[in-house]
């Protein structure tokens, strides 16, 4: 069972996960699984990922008008070959395709670490330019 709720200023309690939350976990879920099977199929390793996203809704609009966010991917794998799991990841995801479908854009930048850095430098990397892939 799951509950899901409005927020305050859309007449709920903001007691749970809204629908529209709900399906970004879904969304990141999907972008992690997927690519855990990419990785396993090119031999890549990697120690862990963490995908971390944002929709973007005008204020009275029925859904989302595009996603953002980034996959911080820690391993000691070729960058590169990092990149293109992410990218094929993207396009195969099954949530992404709903979210292509829609219209709606999902920007997902890899940040790529070495094993033993911290959080606070996970949060403090900058996207690499290269690894932006645009669903739509």
């Amino acid at each position: 069972m799951v509950s899901v709720d409005l927020p305050k200023d859309e007449g709920g309690e903001d007691a749970s996960t809204s629908a529209l939350e709900l399906n970004l976990l879904s969304l990141a879920g999907c972008i992690t699984t997927i690519f855990a099977l990419v990785a396993h199929k090119r031999r890549l390793t990697f120690e862990s990922m963490e995908v971390d996203l944002e929709g973007n809704r005008s204020r009275g609009a029925p859904t989302l008008s595009s996603v953002g966010g980034r996959a911080v991917i820690v391993t000691t794998s070729d960058p590169e070959a990092v990149e293109t799991a992410l990218r094929i990841t993207l396009r195969t995801c099954p949530v992404g395709v709903l979210y292509e479908r829609a219209g709606i854009p999902v920007t997902v930048r890899s940040v790529i670490l070495a094993p033993g850095q911290g959080h606070d430098e996970r949060v403090a990397a900058s996207p690499a330019p290269a690894a932006e892939e645009l669903l739509s």
